[in-house]
């Protein structure tokens, strides 16, 4: 299918491969989209995480995981929406972490994961959020506080 093109030499081919790798579910790719996650260009990371996530194997969410500590933000958030999908709730702490991340994008993206992934633990860290300095992370706590709350 498209797993070849995971490694073609044009970046855009990559991250087009990945995406549709991630579209049409494709679980033989798994080993090849969890190469890709190392891959030297932004949006091949970001679209590898997603199509990951798409496919929805748990195999993926230690890389996934280490990915939430790359350098850049679109990546974070892409494996961010990525362990989201797979809901496996190892990725709660390292997503508790990130809540003191100095990014404010990325808290919110953090947030928006734990209020996902629904686990009542994240509850007294999500609490602390309420007095963060930006509008926008204090509401997606409280959001996320009050989904959490109300899956038990």
């Amino acid at each position: 299918m498209f797993i070849k093109d995971l490694t073609d030499h044009r970046a855009a081919i990559r991250a087009a491969a990945a995406k549709a790798l991630g579209i049409a579910g494709a679980t033989e790719a798994l080993p090849a989209l969890l190469t890709a996650l190392h891959d030297d260009n932004t949006k091949v990371r970001s679209e590898s995480a997603l199509a990951l996530g798409k496919i929805g194997d748990s195999e993926a969410v230690p890389a996934l995981i280490s990915r939430i500590g790359d350098r850049e933000t679109d990546v974070r958030l892409s494996a961010m929406k990525a362990l989201g999908k797979i809901k496996d709730r190892s990725a709660v702490v390292p997503l508790i972490i990130c809540l003191n991340d100095r990014d404010m994008v990325i808290r919110v993206g953090a947030i928006e994961t734990l209020a996902v992934l629904g686990d009542p633990q994240a509850t007294g860290p999500l609490r602390t959020m309420l007095q963060d300095r930006f509008s926008d992370v204090r509401e997606a706590a409280q959001q996320a506080i009050a989904r959490i709350t109300k899956q038990r």
